[in-house]
């Protein structure tokens, strides 16, 4: 993509924290854990990104890194061309009327002692002080009519609904100011299969009527792809894979790609008993103790001399690709 084109452009972005075992000492020195290290990537107008990988690959830090809403150490975030990296808390505050974020617990991300009107507005009276009670409630009933809530709901609590409805609401207070780009965190990790379906086809009708751009992150390769456009897949706080849809699912160049898309189901129950999983060996490896060279080393049954001294780059490795595995 041409990075001129880009709503939002990310390089090298980097986020650490730092960290104390619960049995040291309190004067033992803290370690640094690196959640995310060093990921790049181009977001444009009306273009989803998926971002998939293990709990504990760091998907959920990068969402909140992009949005400053955890502190990167390294690398550049640049929104519209305009460099946010160390930028001041009112020039976010400007640039998050264009870049909001769905959650991933729909109940918990919702103020109990407020009602849906309430939270649905709340952007609102945060970045329009000034604008009139009247067309405030009328912004939030035309976003409830369409997240496919009842009006006559308004004054309700979150606690009165279900985990689905909970969802749209705080789809509907993410989209509320009309935004250029939503990240979503795991939105339907917490539904039932068919509320998924539902909520992503949902978000799909949205960001065709609104113009919208997508990050959606999630565990499941399957359920993101039927909402992406390009996908990127994480391990331990690095992309391994970049690449279209199409070619991902297709063809897919990493060992831990091709394992992840090995355990998606098959509807079929021939089709599901016949299929070879490639089920991986030992344990994700601690992020404060990485092994040398490639991360996924440890777990890759191609793994080589090679992959133990040095750490692969991405790298093109196809049509709409790119790799970080010296296989490919």
């Amino acid at each position: 993509m041409d990075k001129r084109a880009a709503l939002l452009s990310v390089r090298d972005l980097q986020v650490q924290f730092k960290v104390r075992s619960d049995k040291a000492w309190p004067w033992t020195p803290q370690r640094t854990l690196t959640a995310v290290n060093g990921i790049s990537f181009d977001i444009g107008p009306g273009e989803t990104l998926g971002i998939v990988g293990e709990s504990g690959c760091g998907k959920s830090t990068l969402a909140r890194g992009v949005l400053n809403l955890i502190p990167a150490q390294a690398g550049s975030i640049q929104w519209l061309g305009q460099e946010l990296s160390g930028a001041s808390a009112s020039m976010w505050h400007s640039v998050r009327r264009d870049m909001q974020m769905i959650f991933q617990d729909p109940l918990a991300s919702l103020n109990p002692r407020m009602t849906i009107a309430q939270i649905i507005a709340e952007p609102l009276r945060t970045h329009y002080p000034a604008m009139q009670n009247e067309e405030v409630t009328a912004k939030v009933a035309e976003m409830m009519q369409q997240v496919g809530l009842a009006q006559h709901h308004i004054n309700r609590y979150p606690h009165e609904f279900s985990g689905g409805q909970c969802q749209r609401i705080g789809i509907a207070r993410a989209l509320i100011l009309r935004p250029k780009l939503v990240i979503c965190d795991e939105p339907v990790s917490a539904l039932d299969v068919s509320i998924q379906a539902q909520i992503i086809n949902l978000l799909k009708d949205l960001q065709q009527s609104m113009g919208l751009s997508l990050i959606f992150i999630a565990h499941d390769l399957a359920v993101v792809k039927h909402i992406s456009d390009r996908i990127m897949v994480m391990y331990l706080g690095r992309a391994v894979e970049k690449a279209s849809k199409h070619q991902l699912y297709l063809q897919p160049q990493h060992p831990y790609t091709r394992a992840l898309l090995s355990a998606i189901p098959i509807p079929d129950p021939q089709l599901e008993r016949a299929k070879t999983v490639q089920i991986l060996s030992g344990d994700l490896p601690s992020p404060l103790d990485l092994p040398s060279g490639c991360a996924f080393r440890t777990r890759c049954p191609q793994a080589m001399a090679r992959c133990a001294q040095d750490s692969p780059s991405l790298r093109p490795a196809g049509q709409d690709t790119e790799s970080a595995c010296w296989l490919t």
